[in-house]
């Protein structure tokens, strides 16, 4: 009854406004807060109100609120984990795998042997080292082609 009665007077406010406002010749504004006006008695006759006001006050439509909140946090700290975690579980097991699968040679990542006395570079030493050839199946020569050319 209270909230008819207040929606009832919003309206009544509105269209007064509105009246004033057509008054002064601006017709386009006061249509739009005549329309503004109707909203609240056309809730109230189609019984929009009374639902509301039974949902405000009743505490299981509360607690309802609350546990849809609760899966939504929890839909988005999943999400939110996923993201960082790099993908899902079957993404994650497959990168995996194949970190497993590509393992690299021993013998790649272990520096050339040096000879000859510590802390001598190979200019120091007259260029009588040889030069490191790659073994025919070596599946670096074309890289440490790239890297000679380069001179590094």
């Amino acid at each position: 009854m209270l909230a008819e009665t207040i929606c009832s007077a919003v309206s009544a406010a509105g269209l007064g406004i509105a009246a004033i406002t057509a008054y002064r010749r601006r017709f386009l504004a006061a249509t739009r807060i005549a329309a503004y006006s109707l909203v609240p008695v056309g809730l109230v006759m189609t019984g929009v109100v009374d639902w509301l006001s039974g949902i405000v006050f009743e505490p299981s439509v509360w607690i309802g609120f609350a546990l849809l909140a609760s899966a939504w946090l929890l839909f988005m700290t999943t999400r939110a984990v996923e993201r960082r975690g790099g993908g899902t579980r079957k993404e994650r097991r497959a990168a995996q795998a194949a970190s497993r699968d590509a393992a690299v040679a021993p013998a790649a990542s272990a520096p050339p042997p040096v000879s000859g006395a510590v802390g001598s570079s190979p200019q120091t030493r007259g260029g009588s080292e040889k030069k490191r050839q790659p073994a025919p199946g070596d599946d670096f020569s074309d890289i440490e082609a790239i890297l000679k050319k380069h001179g590094i």
